[in-house]
Protein backbone atom coordinates (compact mmCIF):
# COMPACT_ATOMS: atom_id res chain seq x y z
CA UNK A 1 0.00 0.00 0.00
CA UNK A 2 1.64 3.02 -0.82
CA UNK A 3 1.30 6.22 1.20
CA UNK A 4 0.74 9.88 1.04
CA UNK A 5 3.76 12.20 2.03
CA UNK A 6 1.91 13.34 4.40
CA UNK A 7 1.06 9.56 5.80
CA UNK A 8 4.76 9.08 5.87
CA UNK A 9 5.78 12.12 7.48
CA UNK A 10 3.00 11.69 10.16
CA UNK A 11 3.62 7.82 10.81
CA UNK A 12 7.41 8.76 11.80
CA UNK A 13 6.23 11.94 13.82
CA UNK A 14 3.83 9.05 16.03
CA UNK A 15 7.03 6.84 15.64
CA UNK A 16 9.21 9.22 17.00
CA UNK A 17 7.12 10.50 20.03
CA UNK A 18 6.23 6.81 20.86
CA UNK A 19 10.08 6.06 21.02
CA UNK A 20 10.57 9.22 23.06
CA UNK A 21 7.89 8.23 25.46
CA UNK A 22 9.51 4.83 25.94
CA UNK A 23 13.01 6.49 26.36
CA UNK A 24 12.13 9.50 28.38
CA UNK A 25 14.70 11.61 26.14
CA UNK A 26 12.66 14.45 25.66
CA UNK A 27 12.55 15.07 21.92
CA UNK A 28 11.75 18.47 20.13
CA UNK A 29 8.53 18.69 17.69
CA UNK A 30 7.28 21.62 15.62
CA UNK A 31 3.51 22.71 16.82
CA UNK A 32 2.16 20.93 13.23
CA UNK A 33 3.82 17.56 14.02
CA UNK A 34 1.65 17.53 17.69
CA UNK A 35 -1.27 18.99 16.29
CA UNK A 36 -0.90 15.69 13.60
CA UNK A 37 0.04 13.30 16.47
CA UNK A 38 -2.77 14.00 19.03
CA UNK A 39 -5.07 13.96 16.05
CA UNK A 40 -3.99 10.50 15.03
CA UNK A 41 -4.46 9.24 18.54
CA UNK A 42 -8.20 11.15 19.06
CA UNK A 43 -8.81 9.15 15.98
CA UNK A 44 -8.25 5.98 17.29
CA UNK A 45 -9.64 6.56 20.79
CA UNK A 46 -5.95 6.52 22.30
CA UNK A 47 -7.19 9.35 24.84
CA UNK A 48 -4.38 8.69 27.03
CA UNK A 49 -1.56 9.03 24.40
CA UNK A 50 -3.53 12.08 23.08
CA UNK A 51 -3.00 13.69 26.61
CA UNK A 52 0.68 12.86 27.25
CA UNK A 53 1.12 14.69 23.61
CA UNK A 54 -0.75 17.80 24.44
CA UNK A 55 0.74 17.95 27.81
CA UNK A 56 4.27 18.56 25.94
CA UNK A 57 3.24 20.07 22.69
CA UNK A 58 2.01 22.94 25.47
CA UNK A 59 5.43 22.59 26.95
CA UNK A 60 7.14 23.21 24.01
CA UNK A 61 4.39 25.70 22.68
CA UNK A 62 2.83 27.09 24.96
CA UNK A 63 1.47 29.90 22.59
CA UNK A 64 0.02 27.77 20.29
CA UNK A 65 -3.93 28.25 19.85
CA UNK A 66 -4.57 24.39 18.15
CA UNK A 67 -3.02 22.79 20.85
CA UNK A 68 -5.35 24.72 23.30
CA UNK A 69 -8.51 24.10 21.49
CA UNK A 70 -7.58 20.26 21.18
CA UNK A 71 -6.92 20.95 25.14
CA UNK A 72 -10.73 21.90 25.29
CA UNK A 73 -11.28 18.80 23.55
CA UNK A 74 -10.10 16.71 26.48
CA UNK A 75 -11.89 18.60 28.66
CA UNK A 76 -14.77 18.21 27.38
CA UNK A 77 -14.74 14.42 26.52
CA UNK A 78 -13.44 14.42 30.13
CA UNK A 79 -16.88 16.36 31.47
CA UNK A 80 -14.40 19.22 32.81
CA UNK A 81 -16.68 21.63 31.36
CA UNK A 82 -15.84 24.72 33.80
CA UNK A 83 -12.26 24.25 33.20
CA UNK A 84 -13.19 24.05 28.92
CA UNK A 85 -15.44 26.96 29.27
CA UNK A 86 -12.57 29.11 30.91
CA UNK A 87 -9.94 27.93 27.91
CA UNK A 88 -12.36 28.59 25.39
CA UNK A 89 -13.05 32.15 26.79
CA UNK A 90 -9.35 33.25 26.49
CA UNK A 91 -9.01 31.77 23.24
CA UNK A 92 -12.86 33.79 22.10
CA UNK A 93 -10.72 36.69 22.87
CA UNK A 94 -7.36 35.64 20.60
CA UNK A 95 -9.68 34.42 17.75
CA UNK A 96 -13.19 35.75 18.27
CA UNK A 97 -13.96 34.39 14.34
CA UNK A 98 -12.63 30.76 14.86
CA UNK A 99 -15.44 28.44 14.32
CA UNK A 100 -13.83 25.46 16.26
CA UNK A 101 -14.59 27.87 19.23
CA UNK A 102 -18.26 27.94 18.77
CA UNK A 103 -18.33 24.05 18.27
CA UNK A 104 -16.63 23.35 21.37
CA UNK A 105 -18.80 25.46 23.69
CA UNK A 106 -22.04 24.20 21.77
CA UNK A 107 -20.50 20.78 22.92
CA UNK A 108 -20.50 21.99 26.13
CA UNK A 109 -24.27 23.58 26.47
CA UNK A 110 -24.97 19.80 24.30
CA UNK A 111 -23.17 18.15 27.75
CA UNK A 112 -25.39 19.99 29.75
CA UNK A 113 -28.45 19.62 28.08
CA UNK A 114 -29.00 23.23 26.69
CA UNK A 115 -29.15 21.77 23.33
CA UNK A 116 -31.29 25.12 21.42
CA UNK A 117 -28.48 27.34 23.03
CA UNK A 118 -26.11 24.95 21.57
CA UNK A 119 -28.12 25.29 18.43
CA UNK A 120 -27.86 29.18 18.28
CA UNK A 121 -24.47 29.49 18.83
CA UNK A 122 -23.70 26.64 15.73
CA UNK A 123 -26.40 28.65 13.86
CA UNK A 124 -23.48 31.72 14.44
CA UNK A 125 -20.43 29.51 13.51
CA UNK A 126 -22.36 29.14 10.04
CA UNK A 127 -22.01 32.88 9.21
CA UNK A 128 -18.25 32.65 9.50
CA UNK A 129 -17.51 29.03 8.25
CA UNK A 130 -16.54 28.35 4.37
CA UNK A 131 -17.14 24.86 5.03
CA UNK A 132 -20.88 24.70 7.18
CA UNK A 133 -21.05 20.82 6.29
CA UNK A 134 -20.29 19.96 9.67
CA UNK A 135 -22.16 22.78 11.54
CA UNK A 136 -25.34 21.33 9.36
CA UNK A 137 -24.64 17.67 11.21
CA UNK A 138 -23.92 19.47 14.80
CA UNK A 139 -27.19 21.43 14.15
CA UNK A 140 -29.24 18.37 13.52
CA UNK A 141 -27.66 15.74 16.14
CA UNK A 142 -29.01 18.12 18.58
CA UNK A 143 -32.43 18.79 17.02
CA UNK A 144 -32.62 14.92 17.27
CA UNK A 145 -31.67 15.40 21.38
CA UNK A 146 -34.74 17.23 21.53
CA UNK A 147 -36.77 14.90 19.21
CA UNK A 148 -37.36 17.74 16.73
CA UNK A 149 -37.06 15.29 14.13
CA UNK A 150 -38.45 17.56 10.94
CA UNK A 151 -35.61 20.31 11.74
CA UNK A 152 -32.91 17.81 12.25
CA UNK A 153 -33.85 16.13 8.84
CA UNK A 154 -33.67 19.39 7.44
CA UNK A 155 -29.99 20.18 8.88
CA UNK A 156 -28.88 16.96 7.57
CA UNK A 157 -30.17 17.28 4.23
CA UNK A 158 -28.43 20.85 4.29
CA UNK A 159 -25.04 18.73 5.56
CA UNK A 160 -25.26 16.77 2.53
CA UNK A 161 -26.08 19.67 0.14
CA UNK A 162 -22.82 20.48 1.08
CA UNK A 163 -20.97 17.53 1.47
CA UNK A 164 -22.61 14.37 -0.27
CA UNK A 165 -20.16 11.65 0.76
CA UNK A 166 -21.54 11.93 4.80
CA UNK A 167 -22.37 8.80 4.86
CA UNK A 168 -23.18 9.57 8.46
CA UNK A 169 -25.66 12.43 7.82
CA UNK A 170 -26.97 10.26 5.29
CA UNK A 171 -28.15 7.43 7.89
CA UNK A 172 -29.26 10.48 10.01
CA UNK A 173 -31.24 11.66 7.29
CA UNK A 174 -33.47 8.64 6.37
CA UNK A 175 -33.46 7.81 10.48
CA UNK A 176 -35.22 10.66 10.52
CA UNK A 177 -37.89 10.02 7.85
CA UNK A 178 -38.52 6.53 9.21
CA UNK A 179 -39.23 7.97 12.97
CA UNK A 180 -42.01 11.18 11.46
CA UNK A 181 -43.40 7.34 8.79
CA UNK A 182 -42.14 9.19 5.52
CA UNK A 183 -41.40 6.48 3.84
CA UNK A 184 -42.43 7.72 0.33
CA UNK A 185 -40.62 11.28 0.76
CA UNK A 186 -37.41 9.15 1.90
CA UNK A 187 -37.66 7.40 -1.41
CA UNK A 188 -38.13 10.16 -3.66
CA UNK A 189 -34.90 12.03 -1.33
CA UNK A 190 -32.91 9.05 -2.22
CA UNK A 191 -33.75 9.02 -5.67
CA UNK A 192 -32.80 12.86 -5.75
CA UNK A 193 -29.48 11.96 -4.10
CA UNK A 194 -28.89 8.84 -5.98
CA UNK A 195 -28.81 11.29 -8.99
CA UNK A 196 -25.86 13.30 -7.63
CA UNK A 197 -24.24 9.99 -6.37
CA UNK A 198 -25.26 6.90 -8.43
CA UNK A 199 -22.86 4.39 -7.30
CA UNK A 200 -23.34 5.09 -3.53
CA UNK A 201 -24.11 1.53 -2.13
CA UNK A 202 -24.93 3.22 1.09
CA UNK A 203 -27.67 5.26 -0.75
CA UNK A 204 -29.13 2.10 -2.78
CA UNK A 205 -28.67 -0.06 0.37
CA UNK A 206 -31.64 2.49 2.44
CA UNK A 207 -33.25 2.43 -0.68
CA UNK A 208 -33.92 -1.16 -0.83
CA UNK A 209 -34.85 -0.56 2.79
CA UNK A 210 -37.40 1.45 2.42
CA UNK A 211 -39.29 -0.26 -0.23
CA UNK A 212 -38.96 -3.59 1.96
CA UNK A 213 -40.78 -0.85 4.50
CA UNK A 214 -43.41 -0.49 1.81
CA UNK A 215 -43.89 -3.83 0.81
CA UNK A 216 -42.58 -3.03 -2.79
CA UNK A 217 -39.79 -6.09 -2.78
CA UNK A 218 -39.22 -6.48 -6.65
CA UNK A 219 -38.20 -2.58 -6.34
CA UNK A 220 -36.29 -3.60 -3.27
CA UNK A 221 -34.36 -6.55 -5.21
CA UNK A 222 -33.42 -4.43 -7.70
CA UNK A 223 -32.03 -1.90 -4.90
CA UNK A 224 -30.12 -4.05 -3.31
CA UNK A 225 -28.56 -5.37 -6.95
CA UNK A 226 -27.88 -1.95 -7.19
CA UNK A 227 -25.72 -1.88 -4.14
CA UNK A 228 -24.13 -4.91 -4.93
CA UNK A 229 -22.95 -3.30 -8.18
CA UNK A 230 -21.94 -0.45 -6.36
CA UNK A 231 -19.82 -2.55 -4.02
CA UNK A 232 -19.94 -5.73 -4.46
CA UNK A 233 -18.15 -6.67 -1.24
CA UNK A 234 -21.16 -4.65 0.79
CA UNK A 235 -22.45 -7.35 3.25
CA UNK A 236 -25.43 -5.91 4.63
CA UNK A 237 -26.90 -5.61 0.96
CA UNK A 238 -26.35 -8.89 0.22
CA UNK A 239 -28.45 -10.01 3.76
CA UNK A 240 -30.79 -8.14 3.09
CA UNK A 241 -31.32 -9.37 -0.22
CA UNK A 242 -31.64 -12.62 0.96
CA UNK A 243 -34.06 -11.66 3.14
CA UNK A 244 -36.67 -10.28 0.48
CA UNK A 245 -35.42 -13.28 -1.49
CA UNK A 246 -36.97 -15.50 2.09
CA UNK A 247 -40.53 -13.56 1.55
CA UNK A 248 -40.63 -14.26 -2.22
CA UNK A 249 -40.20 -17.92 -1.16
CA UNK A 250 -37.02 -17.92 -3.84
CA UNK A 251 -34.90 -19.93 -0.87
CA UNK A 252 -32.21 -21.47 -3.16
CA UNK A 253 -31.49 -17.28 -4.17
CA UNK A 254 -31.83 -16.48 -0.60
CA UNK A 255 -28.82 -19.40 0.56
CA UNK A 256 -26.79 -18.65 -2.19
CA UNK A 257 -27.04 -14.72 -0.85
CA UNK A 258 -26.06 -15.67 2.64
CA UNK A 259 -23.04 -18.00 1.29
CA UNK A 260 -21.41 -14.98 -0.51
CA UNK A 261 -21.54 -12.91 3.21
CA UNK A 262 -19.93 -16.27 4.66
CA UNK A 263 -17.47 -16.21 1.73
CA UNK A 264 -16.30 -12.15 2.31
CA UNK A 265 -15.92 -12.22 5.81
CA UNK A 266 -15.89 -14.08 9.08
CA UNK A 267 -18.98 -16.28 9.17
CA UNK A 268 -21.91 -14.47 11.19
CA UNK A 269 -24.73 -16.22 12.95
CA UNK A 270 -27.37 -14.39 11.38
CA UNK A 271 -26.27 -15.55 7.92
CA UNK A 272 -26.31 -19.22 9.17
CA UNK A 273 -29.27 -19.20 10.86
CA UNK A 274 -30.81 -17.73 7.92
CA UNK A 275 -29.72 -20.39 5.76
CA UNK A 276 -30.94 -23.25 7.76
CA UNK A 277 -34.09 -21.64 7.68
CA UNK A 278 -34.46 -21.86 4.10
CA UNK A 279 -32.70 -25.10 4.16
CA UNK A 280 -36.13 -26.13 6.39
CA UNK A 281 -38.76 -24.60 4.26
CA UNK A 282 -36.74 -26.42 1.15
CA UNK A 283 -37.68 -30.16 3.49
CA UNK A 284 -33.93 -30.16 3.38
CA UNK A 285 -33.40 -31.02 7.38
CA UNK A 286 -29.97 -32.33 7.55
CA UNK A 287 -29.16 -29.52 6.29
CA UNK A 288 -31.21 -26.86 7.82
CA UNK A 289 -30.10 -29.00 11.39
CA UNK A 290 -26.38 -28.07 10.33
CA UNK A 291 -26.95 -24.38 9.87
CA UNK A 292 -28.56 -24.24 13.31
CA UNK A 293 -25.98 -26.32 14.76
CA UNK A 294 -23.57 -23.93 13.43
CA UNK A 295 -25.45 -21.31 14.45
CA UNK A 296 -24.99 -21.53 17.87
CA UNK A 297 -21.18 -22.64 17.57
CA UNK A 298 -20.35 -19.40 16.26
CA UNK A 299 -22.36 -17.42 18.97
CA UNK A 300 -23.79 -19.49 21.57
CA UNK A 301 -25.47 -16.34 23.27
CA UNK A 302 -27.71 -15.90 20.16
CA UNK A 303 -31.13 -17.14 21.50
CA UNK A 304 -32.52 -17.34 18.26
CA UNK A 305 -30.08 -20.36 17.04
CA UNK A 306 -30.86 -22.38 20.35
CA UNK A 307 -34.54 -21.71 19.79
CA UNK A 308 -34.63 -22.90 16.23
CA UNK A 309 -33.19 -26.46 17.22
CA UNK A 310 -35.71 -26.47 19.72
CA UNK A 311 -38.74 -26.02 17.56
CA UNK A 312 -37.13 -27.95 14.77
CA UNK A 313 -37.14 -30.97 17.53
CA UNK A 314 -40.47 -29.62 18.67
CA UNK A 315 -42.05 -30.06 14.70
CA UNK A 316 -40.69 -33.09 14.37
CA UNK A 317 -42.22 -34.66 17.92
CA UNK A 318 -39.01 -35.21 19.33
CA UNK A 319 -39.89 -33.58 22.31
CA UNK A 320 -37.42 -35.51 24.45
CA UNK A 321 -34.34 -33.41 22.61
CA UNK A 322 -36.13 -30.52 22.55
CA UNK A 323 -35.84 -30.61 25.93
CA UNK A 324 -32.47 -31.36 25.77
CA UNK A 325 -31.27 -28.50 23.73
CA UNK A 326 -33.62 -25.91 25.33
CA UNK A 327 -31.82 -27.11 29.03
CA UNK A 328 -28.25 -26.20 27.00
CA UNK A 329 -29.92 -22.90 26.11
CA UNK A 330 -31.16 -22.42 29.71
CA UNK A 331 -27.70 -23.43 31.15
CA UNK A 332 -26.07 -20.29 29.19
CA UNK A 333 -28.38 -17.79 29.65
CA UNK A 334 -31.12 -18.53 32.86
CA UNK A 335 -32.32 -15.22 32.32
CA UNK A 336 -34.18 -15.88 29.13
CA UNK A 337 -37.80 -15.45 28.91
CA UNK A 338 -38.21 -17.09 25.98
CA UNK A 339 -36.03 -20.24 26.45
CA UNK A 340 -38.59 -20.53 29.79
CA UNK A 341 -41.45 -20.47 27.51
CA UNK A 342 -40.39 -22.94 25.56
CA UNK A 343 -39.08 -25.16 28.48
CA UNK A 344 -42.19 -25.05 29.90
CA UNK A 345 -44.27 -25.98 26.89
CA UNK A 346 -42.46 -28.90 26.12
CA UNK A 347 -42.48 -30.48 29.54
CA UNK A 348 -46.28 -29.82 29.05
CA UNK A 349 -46.21 -32.04 26.33
CA UNK A 350 -43.70 -34.43 28.00
CA UNK A 351 -46.46 -34.67 30.58
CA UNK A 352 -43.62 -33.19 33.32
CA UNK A 353 -46.01 -30.86 35.20
CA UNK A 354 -44.51 -29.74 38.07
CA UNK A 355 -41.51 -28.43 35.29
CA UNK A 356 -43.96 -27.05 33.17
CA UNK A 357 -45.16 -25.36 35.95
CA UNK A 358 -41.92 -24.12 37.15
CA UNK A 359 -40.82 -23.03 33.66
CA UNK A 360 -44.28 -20.68 33.72
CA UNK A 361 -43.53 -19.39 36.91
CA UNK A 362 -39.85 -18.48 35.93
CA UNK A 363 -41.22 -16.80 32.87
CA UNK A 364 -43.25 -14.51 35.13
CA UNK A 365 -40.75 -13.51 37.59
CA UNK A 366 -38.74 -12.53 34.31
CA UNK A 367 -41.64 -10.02 33.07
CA UNK A 368 -43.05 -12.08 31.01
CA UNK A 369 -46.91 -11.04 31.80
CA UNK A 370 -48.49 -11.94 28.52
CA UNK A 371 -51.95 -13.67 29.65
CA UNK A 372 -51.41 -16.99 28.11
CA UNK A 373 -48.74 -17.04 30.42
CA UNK A 374 -50.79 -16.57 33.46
CA UNK A 375 -53.35 -19.21 32.14
CA UNK A 376 -51.29 -22.03 31.40
CA UNK A 377 -49.92 -21.66 34.60
CA UNK A 378 -53.17 -21.29 36.80
CA UNK A 379 -54.01 -24.53 34.41
CA UNK A 380 -51.31 -26.49 35.35
CA UNK A 381 -51.53 -25.57 38.92
CA UNK A 382 -55.49 -26.66 38.92
CA UNK A 383 -54.15 -29.92 37.19
CA UNK A 384 -52.20 -30.43 39.90
CA UNK A 385 -54.70 -29.78 42.64
CA UNK A 386 -52.36 -26.61 43.76
CA UNK A 387 -55.97 -24.41 43.99
CA UNK A 388 -54.62 -22.02 46.40
CA UNK A 389 -51.58 -21.00 43.91
CA UNK A 390 -53.75 -21.04 41.24
CA UNK A 391 -55.94 -18.76 42.88
CA UNK A 392 -53.00 -16.36 43.94
CA UNK A 393 -51.58 -16.83 40.14
CA UNK A 394 -54.87 -15.38 38.57
CA UNK A 395 -55.38 -12.80 41.14
CA UNK A 396 -52.10 -11.20 39.84
CA UNK A 397 -52.51 -12.19 36.51
CA UNK A 398 -56.22 -9.98 37.26
CA UNK A 399 -54.43 -7.16 37.96
CA UNK A 400 -52.84 -6.62 34.24
CA UNK A 401 -56.08 -8.21 32.76
CA UNK A 402 -58.85 -6.61 34.67
CA UNK A 403 -61.95 -7.32 33.09
CA UNK A 404 -61.15 -10.72 31.52
CA UNK A 405 -63.47 -13.42 31.05
CA UNK A 406 -60.71 -16.28 30.96
CA UNK A 407 -60.01 -15.33 34.39
CA UNK A 408 -63.23 -14.67 35.72
CA UNK A 409 -64.20 -17.91 34.53
CA UNK A 410 -61.33 -19.78 36.40
CA UNK A 411 -61.70 -17.80 39.53
CA UNK A 412 -65.46 -18.71 39.71
CA UNK A 413 -63.96 -22.32 39.31
CA UNK A 414 -61.70 -22.30 41.94
CA UNK A 415 -63.64 -20.38 44.75
CA UNK A 416 -66.34 -23.21 43.91
CA UNK A 417 -63.64 -25.91 44.50
CA UNK A 418 -62.64 -23.86 48.00
CA UNK A 419 -66.41 -23.34 48.40
CA UNK A 420 -66.22 -19.57 48.95
CA UNK A 421 -69.68 -19.36 47.41
CA UNK A 422 -70.09 -15.43 47.63
CA UNK A 423 -66.78 -15.12 45.43
CA UNK A 424 -67.48 -17.95 43.32
CA UNK A 425 -70.95 -16.57 42.19
CA UNK A 426 -69.46 -12.85 41.59
CA UNK A 427 -67.05 -14.36 39.45
CA UNK A 428 -69.32 -16.59 37.63
CA UNK A 429 -71.44 -13.24 36.61
CA UNK A 430 -68.62 -11.08 36.16
CA UNK A 431 -67.47 -13.74 33.24
CA UNK A 432 -70.94 -14.24 31.96
CA UNK A 433 -71.35 -10.45 31.91
CA UNK A 434 -68.11 -10.11 30.02
CA UNK A 435 -68.79 -12.80 27.18
CA UNK A 436 -71.49 -15.14 28.08
CA UNK A 437 -69.79 -17.43 25.18
CA UNK A 438 -66.65 -18.50 26.79
CA UNK A 439 -68.88 -20.09 30.03
CA UNK A 440 -67.28 -23.20 28.81
CA UNK A 441 -63.78 -22.46 30.31
CA UNK A 442 -65.73 -23.69 33.34
CA UNK A 443 -67.11 -26.96 31.88
CA UNK A 444 -63.19 -28.15 30.12
CA UNK A 445 -61.98 -26.88 33.69
CA UNK A 446 -64.12 -27.68 35.91
CA UNK A 447 -66.99 -30.46 34.76
CA UNK A 448 -68.30 -30.61 38.69
CA UNK A 449 -68.74 -27.98 39.49
CA UNK A 450 -70.43 -26.89 36.10
CA UNK A 451 -72.43 -29.65 36.77
CA UNK A 452 -73.99 -28.28 39.89
CA UNK A 453 -77.52 -27.58 39.20
CA UNK A 454 -76.86 -23.91 40.80
CA UNK A 455 -74.58 -23.36 38.03
CA UNK A 456 -76.85 -24.28 35.38
CA UNK A 457 -79.19 -22.32 36.53
CA UNK A 458 -77.19 -19.57 36.78
CA UNK A 459 -76.09 -19.47 33.32
CA UNK A 460 -79.50 -20.36 32.07
CA UNK A 461 -81.23 -17.25 33.36
CA UNK A 462 -78.39 -14.96 31.98
CA UNK A 463 -78.76 -16.20 28.71
CA UNK A 464 -82.48 -15.92 28.92
CA UNK A 465 -82.19 -11.92 30.21
CA UNK A 466 -80.07 -11.62 27.24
Amino acid sequence: MEFSQFDNQQNLSITKFESMLKTNHILFFDSNEFESIINHYLENGKMALAKKAIKLGLEQHPTSFNLKLFQVEIYVFENKLDEANILLNILYELEPSNEEIYIQKANIYSKRDQHQKAIDLLKKAIEITEDPAELYALIGMEHLFLDEFEAAKDNFIRCLEHDYEDYSSLYNVIYCFDLLEEHAAAINYLNIYLERNPYCEVAWHQLGKQYVTLNALQKALTAFDFAIISDDTFIGAYLEKGKVLEQLKRFEEAIENYRITLALDDPTSFALLRIGYCYEKLKQKDLALHYYYKTVEEDPLLDKGWIAITNFYNKSKNYSKALYYINKAIHIDSENVAYWKLYAQINKRLNFMKAAEQGYKRSLELGNYELDTWLYRADILIHLEDYESALENLKQSAEFYPEHEEIEYRLAGLHFRLNNYDAAYTHLSNGLRINAQHYFIIEELFPEVFARKTVQEIIRRFNASQ
